[in-house]
């Protein structure tokens, strides 16, 4: 037989896991049999590169036995059983079950020059005309077969498994691979893989919500813990309690990725600062009563970028909002454009904020005065007067720029544009009856 180096196998193994060509089409390239490639891609999956390196020395009969024995105990191939043990040919395997089968333990441990055995399993003709459909079949089977012994050898190790325990991985594994080849792969006929889920009792109640959880969560990039989803299943007439859907989140391994939220506080000199009219009172009971604003920053690269929005206490709503790459007083007014045209010709609300520098300019307090606004600001270094502002800027970036890695400022300024319209119309609060603040807005007052 032809020895092959550790770097050709791992070349041609790389070949193989590439996802380009298949297993038989490789071994067609390399004039190699595809047995052997397959033997090498498992071995490389089972034991990484130490898998592909050439082994010295012999086996011991204990060791010869115990592989025997696990191949009648689990029905593995001479091939499965050589991926699984780093032996170095399945033909080994043919030549051990020959001697053990006439002489017990005591012929696995002589020695026997010059005899040879022939292989039990021949290689398999190399193919040259497999069809691009053929090799992706048997790619996809190999994954499966791969996945199914990696599965057996985590939860069986040493009884016999039996059909109703095959039958068992094989319904854990049908959400990766189709059940064909699941069932190929442990031997098991369909009709008895059914009747084991059926004695067992292994058809989960619970698979369809789990499928609606996970497309919740999904959707909501892993924002939503198991309250807001409990929420959203609600709405589309899911009767669930939230305590199951607890439960099935840690059983599916999903929790939301929200970090904890911080602030910082804001110390500057004060030159004109205005009374704290708001004084924490962040409920409004009708749209454009009460506003809150602030600017905060990110950093992408090295490089910056300033946010500066307005939002409604009364529904949490972003009204108006402005980025820019210096925190100039332009962007704040600009923002502050924004918001003013949004408002009704009898709407005066109390816009809140810190007693940052832009908020004291005389141009900022003109276009509120003009537009009888109550200005209110925070006591100085006091964040928790505007609690709100401050609660939104750790959801932005909790669930955003966190979650995200940006390459580039317009990338980042884009992101925050879907967010803020995502959180303004599709991201439901509890607190508003499950529904998003524009909906909850609608739905209150049309607007």
């Amino acid at each position: 037989m032809a020895k092959y180096d550790e770097q050709f196998k791992k070349k041609v193994v790389r070949e193989c896991l590439g996802g380009a060509e298949g297993v038989k089409s490789v071994a067609a390239r390399h004039e190699l049999a595809h047995s052997m490639v397959r033997r090498w891609v498992g071995s490389y999956r089972e034991h990484g590169v130490a898998g592909l390196r050439r082994k010295s020395g012999s086996y011991s009969a204990s060791f010869k036995q115990a592989v025997l024995l696990r191949i009648r105990r689990e029905g593995l191939s001479d091939t499965q059983a050589a991926v699984l043990h780093g032996i170095r040919s399945a033909c080994h395997i043919a030549k051990w079950r020959a001697q053990y089968d006439s002489g017990g333990i005591e012929a696995l441990a002589r020695k026997r020059p010059g005899a040879t055995m022939p292989h039990k399993y021949p290689p398999e003709p190399v193919s040259k005309d497999m069809t691009k459909e053929e090799l992706e079949q048997e790619l996809a089977y190999l994954r499966a077969e791969n996945d199914y012994l990696k599965k057996m050898k985590a939860l069986r190790s040493g009884e016999d498994p039996g059909a109703r325990w095959k039958a068992q991985v094989v319904q854990g594994l049908r959400s990766k691979h189709p059940l064909a080849l699941l069932l190929r792969a442990a031997n098991l006929s369909r009709s008895t893989f059914y009747y084991h889920l059926k004695t067992l009792g292994a058809m989960d109640p619970y698979a369809e919500l789990k499928q609606r959880i996970g497309a919740v969560y999904a959707r909501h990039k892993g924002r939503y813990g198991y309250r807001r989803i409990t929420a959203v299943l609600r709405q589309a007439g899911e009767r669930v309690n939230h305590k199951t859907v607890q439960k099935l989140m840690q059983t599916l391994g999903l929790r939301s990725l929200v970090r904890a939220k911080k602030y910082r506080s804001y110390r500057g000199q004060s030159h004109h600062v205005a009374a704290n009219v708001l004084a924490r009172d962040f409920e409004a009971a009708r749209p454009n009563e009460k506003w809150v604003t602030d600017v905060t920053e990110f950093n992408v690269r090295g490089q910056k970028l300033y946010l500066s929005p307005v939002m409604d206490l009364y529904n949490g709503e972003i009204v108006a909002y402005e980025t820019s790459r210096r925190p100039v007083f332009q962007m704040v007014g600009s923002m502050l454009k924004k918001a003013l045209a949004r408002l009704l010709p009898d709407d005066r609300p109390v816009l809140h904020s810190d007693q940052g520098w832009q908020y004291q300019q005389q141009n900022y307090r003109r276009m509120l005065a003009d537009r009888s606004v109550t200005q209110s600001m925070s006591r100085k270094g006091n964040c928790l007067d505007n609690a709100a502002m401050e609660s939104f800027f750790g959801t932005l970036k909790a669930e955003f720029f966190h979650l995200n890695r940006f390459e580039s400022i317009d990338q980042l300024q884009a992101g925050i544009r879907r967010y803020i319209h995502y959180y303004n119309h599709d991201r439901i609060k509890l607190k508003l009856k499950g529904l998003s603040p524009v909906q909850y807005r609608a739905q209150a007052f049309g607007l």
